[in-house]
């Protein structure tokens, strides 16, 4: 089990992407369900959105 976490952006909205580290990610609509991401991958995923920027 993990504990996920939401952006601190989504203040108390409850539709929003979560990060369980170690696991991947969800969407809080769906919480069952998630994406599994290695660590490589999440990395890479954020330098591509900060690069976005």
């Amino acid at each position: 089990m993990t504990t996920w976490r939401k952006s601190s952006y989504s203040g108390t909205a409850s539709d929003c992407v979560e990060v369980g580290r170690g696991v991947g990610i969800r969407d809080s609509k769906a919480p069952t369900t998630h994406l599994a991401l290695s660590d490589n991958a999440w990395s890479a995923f954020l330098t591509q959105i900060k690069k976005s920027r």
